[in-house]
């Protein structure tokens, strides 16, 4: 059974599903890693979500505040024995649901091109590509999505 659990950046569980996520993207961003690595500070991180299959923590995302009107997705990630069961697109969910409960009428993020996966798994839950905003304007590897909530 696929539990969701709101929490913040504190949670130990979250801690260390972004470990493994760094060490996976430090694979596969390879000489760019620490460039994006300094974007991704954890520690104001207070809307994360931790996803439990039979109680063992397999997902994690989260959100924070872009600018009024937008929340940017943040810190998605799935151990690689439960990728294409849900979880993701489930987690992603629910960081949607809290965003609109918080008022934000769209949520955006960025990722890697290298990231295949990620690109597909996005689209897949209507993302759509927006030009590269902020410090990923120009950065070939990025690409930038929004998605309208309703």
């Amino acid at each position: 059974m696929l539990t969701l659990v709101r929490t913040n950046s504190e949670h130990p569980d979250f801690i260390n599903l972004v470990k493994q996520l760094d060490h996976y993207l430090k694979v596969i961003d390879g000489d760019e890693h620490d460039f994006y690595h300094q974007f991704n500070n954890i520690d104001v991180l207070k809307n994360t979500v931790v996803a439990y299959l039979n109680n063992m923590p397999v997902g994690c995302g989260a959100y924070k505040a872009f600018d009024s009107n937008s929340a940017k997705i943040k810190r998605m990630f799935t151990i690689p024995e439960t990728r294409s069961k849900g979880v993701a697109s489930a987690i992603l969910k629910e960081l949607e649901n809290w965003a609109i409960e918080n008022h934000f009428k769209s949520t955006i993020l960025e990722t890697g091109l290298r990231q295949v996966e990620a690109v597909h798994f996005y689209k897949k839950n209507n993302y759509n590509i927006i030009p590269n905003f902020g410090q990923y304007a120009g950065v070939e590897n990025s690409v930038c999505f929004l998605k309208e909530l309703q």
